[in-house]
């Protein structure tokens, strides 16, 4: 298995191991694999059309991060919520990713946020069909267009990392507010990016990221 992307002009070739984690990563981040479920290895082998010993150093990876947990040497799981990792990921997430769209603002160019405004025009649709996983992989996308800008290796890695242990309990839940709509936070993000207003875009993201957190939230006391 390998893929070939479009880089600085050149095509480059993704190695299969490497392509089979960003697979199964993705299958977590989107909500493919919910809390709390069960997985074999030999199904992921079969889902992700790889071999075992890519699998198994995907699922370590994953581990490793906190995406996956092991429960026993045939079936991984994505761990399941709990109120304490909840406020670290919240505190973490609120303290990091406003900083980032501040320090993307003033390196934002025109054509970045075209891309961006693209990528949000794409996540209504979703929310009118009820596609949670596409409202997903497209709200991710809008964040991380966005954070790229910033040129903050360590923070938007931070970044990475805490999408991953948050996108799928916030998969679990979205399916009871996706039918009613969700509110359009870009709206202010894109305005404030085209104004070049660094305060106002990070303001706006924390108000973007407030949104999926009290949705958690509430999930969570509900199943308390």
């Amino acid at each position: 298995m390998e893929d070939t992307t479009q880089g600085r002009g050149e095509a480059r070739k993704i190695p299969t191991h490497e392509l089979t984690y960003l697979r199964l990563r993705d299958m977590v981040l989107y909500g493919v694999l919910l809390p709390g479920q069960p997985v074999t290895i030999q199904g992921l082998i079969r889902d992700l059309d790889a071999g075992m010993t890519p699998v198994r150093e995907a699922i370590r990876r994953l581990t490793a991060e906190g995406a996956l947990a092991l429960q026993d040497n045939r079936r991984v799981t994505v761990p399941r919520m709990t109120p304490d990792l909840f406020g670290q990921l919240v505190h973490a997430r609120l303290a990091i990713e406003p900083k980032l769209a501040e320090l993307a603002a003033p390196r934002l160019t025109p054509e970045r946020i075209a891309r961006l405004e693209a990528i949000d025009a794409l996540i209504e649709p979703a929310i009118r069909a009820g596609d949670v996983q596409e409202y997903l992989r497209q709200n991710h996308a809008f964040h991380f267009t966005l954070y790229e800008a910033a040129d903050a290796t360590v923070l938007e890695d931070i970044a990475r990392s805490l999408w991953l242990r948050f996108g799928p309990s916030l998969r679990a839940v979205l399916g009871r507010y996706i039918e009613n709509g969700l509110p359009d936070r870009h709206a202010d993000a894109l305005a404030a990016m085209k104004a070049g207003d660094a305060q106002a875009l990070a303001e706006a993201i924390r108000l973007d990221l407030t949104q999926g957190v009290e949705q958690v939230r509430e999930a969570l006391a509900d199943n308390a």
